[in-house]
């Protein structure tokens, strides 16, 4: 308990300080930059970091574990044992910098070579004012998106060698190392370096900007993926291209009309000019390598230009820097294989505001037994899966839906989070996807499985194991719910889901709490007999009945009740149920409060003995749902989850003991809510005595 109340008291703090924008991001580990920096500076040592200490642990657990052949020899040292005179960067960022080591993260270091294309985004991920002569004490930072926030990542200056060289990622220049210190940070936010093995560039961009991103595989492109990249380019997104290889003596390999295989370009323009009384569609790329580019039609000094506006030439060709040309976008969609767009919110690095997407964020999890449900292929459990609820109401101002209906642009990203960590321990990425689903005139609250059994989706992505899987959509204006699950169900993990859109998208309650228990009518009906007899045998004297008699008491009425298993209720439970019943205070139940748990219990049961529906005598967790929904509560999913967490036994089911056990808890705690609540408001006040006094059972 004392966990959730940290997260409720941390995602409160962070709503009221800001915590993790760029501006204020959260200290990762906790671990502050400048006081520690102050502390080594004071003390006159060089930063050591304990939580990611320089050790074969860091380095990785299998190829790279501590008795691999890759990790024999390694020496840590600091750069100033590497090289005579150290420097963080020299003469700018370049992609020069940017030399792969021994694990296979070519995809992060094309991220980063992207990265020094964009000044203003390398300056916050690379924070200045960072050096190995002014203030110099062994320890450096950086900053990076993770999952909805932006963290603040320290390391010491401690990097692997072998025979006196980096084991990793290193600069041409030899006495550079902000490029070497960068990677070792995002290793400790991800584990250690062998789990960053194997990836996607737009991953990197993702983490250095908290952009959402596409992929477009230009062998089948989209109709308007020329439009796609112009309104792009105007967001100030980035954007990547790079020809696939067939095999890997193909890296770098330099076609006969200068384009180099396997390696990461930048898309930096989009233009249409008018050529021999024609549009003619154009491209502007750029090569890291600042030498060596296209020779094709469109590129420096063709023919081309000489037939084009003179003004409109002299526009375009004075945008080109080294390294970039420009060439025509129907060879482009021939020479290359994908193009990758990494959108950027109004909360991304960059400078201006101005043709941000609109992002709204949503954090869930997949818990086996309350909400892992998997895909609609499992229809017994897919409708307890996360439901997100959006609106939009505000069409593009260009919109160009295939209806008359006004039509909202969106990106719907589905990311899962801390997977690569998990790769330690044999757990690699889950199938996941996510489904959408229009909303007309529906109750609030967490839809049930009729809903899914009878509408059909508007979309759906892909069901794939990647970090995110993201689609672009053209919806009418509309309430529509989106539901991330797994392929298969019972498959637990944390997620974020994103959703990018040109106009505010205003994410709808789905957080509705609220009771409608079963209030019975006491009355001496059929089966008040044997209360009756019970309850005088067990207090001929004080007419009262205590937790202990209760006990007693119900087991000995259900013990013949068959398709119950039940090893008889706790005297924990009991308690519970007494302080539902009780309200003079007094610790025991009269014969007529005695009536009505009974007529409670046995309402209980028939919504048990009905949602069992297997007839095993216990509940599957994901039935649990259900079954409170029986009962008139309508929860949300984190308190779902908690349930499961508190009364599903290890092989996630619940029994009769533990479904009486939550219904009557839960009852308890929304009755003393309402009394608590007396101005209705949905808020209540207590003094820490008051709410030891109201929640102390």
């Amino acid at each position: 308990m004392s966990g959730v109340a940290a997260r409720v008291a941390k995602e409160r703090a962070a709503e009221c300080e800001g915590l993790g924008t760029c501006q204020n991001p959260v200290k990762y580990l906790g671990q502050d930059f400048e006081e520690l920096r102050t502390q080594c500076l004071a003390s006159g040592t060089l930063f050591k970091d304990e939580d990611f200490p320089a050790c074969s642990s860091i380095i990785g657990y299998r190829e790279l574990g501590p008795n691999s052949a890759k990790t024999k020899g390694v020496v840590w040292k600091r750069p100033s044992d590497i090289c005579p005179s150290p420097q963080f960067i020299v003469s700018g960022a370049t992609r020069s910098d940017i030399c792969q080591g021994e694990v296979g993260d070519c995809w992060l270091m094309a991220a980063i070579a992207s990265l020094t294309l964009y000044e203003d985004v390398l300056a916050q991920v690379v924070p200045q004012n960072q050096s190995f002569q002014d203030q110099y004490a062994g320890i450096f930072h950086f900053k990076f998106w993770q999952y909805g926030e932006w963290v603040d990542v320290v390391v010491d200056d401690r990097l692997p060698t072998v025979n006196g060289s980096l084991m990793f990622v290193h600069s041409a220049e030899g006495n550079e190392f902000w490029s070497a210190l960068l990677e070792k940070a995002y290793a400790k936010l991800n584990g250690s370096y062998e789990a960053l093995s194997g990836g996607f560039t737009v991953e990197g961009f993702e983490d250095f900007t908290g952009g959402i991103s596409e992929f477009y595989d230009l062998k089948s492109p989209p109709a308007n993926l020329f439009q796609i990249i112009q309104k792009a380019l105007k967001k100030e997104s980035l954007l990547g291209c790079s020809i696939n290889i067939s095999n890997k003596y193909e890296i770098e390999k330099i076609t006969q009309r200068k384009l180099v295989k396997g390696h990461a370009y930048s898309v930096t323009g989009a233009e249409e000019v008018l050529y021999h009384g024609c549009k003619e569609k154009l491209i502007r790329l750029r090569n890291p390598w600042g030498d060596v580019e296209w020779t094709g039609p469109w590129c420096d000094g063709a023919p081309e230009w000489n037939d084009v506006d003179p003004k409109v030439k002299e526009e375009l060709e004075k945008q080109l820097n080294d390294g970039e040309f420009w060439m025509p976008f129907s060879d482009f969609l021939k020479e290359y294989s994908r193009i990758e767009v990494c959108h950027l919110s109004v909360d991304s690095l960059t400078s201006t505001k101005e043709h941000k997407w609109e992002a709204t964020i949503f954090h869930g999890s997949w818990t086996r037994g309350s909400t892992a449900g998997g895909c609609h292929f499992f229809p017994a459990t897919y409708w307890t899966n996360p439901q997100f609820r959006i609106k939009l109401n505000e069409a593009d101002d260009d919109h160009d839906c295939s209806t008359h209906d006004p039509c909202c642009t969106v990106i719907i990203g589905l990311m899962q989070k801390n997977r690569r960590k998990r790769k330690r321990i044999g757990e690699d990425l889950h199938k996941a996807g996510f489904t959408l689903y229009r909303l007309d005139n529906q109750t609030e609250g967490l839809l049930n499985r009729k809903f899914f059994t009878t509408n059909e989706p508007v979309a759906q992505s892909d069901c794939v194991d990647s970090r995110e899987v993201s689609i672009r959509l053209k919806l009418p204006v509309g309430d529509y719910v989106i539901v991330p699950s797994t392929y298969e169900p019972f498959k637990s993990g944390d997620f974020c889901l994103r959703v990018f859109s040109e106009k505010e998208t205003k994410p709808l309650d789905d957080d509705a709490v609220k009771a409608d228990s079963y209030e019975p009518r006491i009355s001496d009906q059929d089966g008040f007999v044997d209360c009756r007899d019970i309850f005088e045998k067990l207090n001929a004297q004080r007419k009262e009945m205590n937790a202990y008699e209760l006990q007693i008491a119900l087991n000995k009425l259900l013990e013949n009740r068959k398709g119950l298993k039940s090893d008889g209720f706790s005297l924990v439970t009991c308690r519970e149920m007494i302080n539902l019943m009780d309200m003079d205070e007094t610790g025991t139940l009269s014969l007529e409060e005695f009536k009505a748990l009974w007529m409670k219990l046995q309402k209980y049961t028939e919504i048990y003995l009905k949602v069992d529906a297997n007839h095993s005598g216990t509940m599957e967790a994901h039935e649990m749902r259900q079954a409170l929904q029986e009962a008139g509560f309508t929860l949300n999913e984190k308190i779902q989850q908690r349930i499961v967490q508190r009364f599903a036994s290890s092989d996630v089911t619940i029994n009769f003991d533990g479904f009486i056990s939550c219904v009557i808890r839960l009852e308890t705690l929304f009755k003393m809510f309402q009394l608590l609540d007396v101005k209705k408001s949905g808020e209540i006040t207590l003094t820490l005595p008051e709410w030891l006094h109201s929640t102390l059972l």
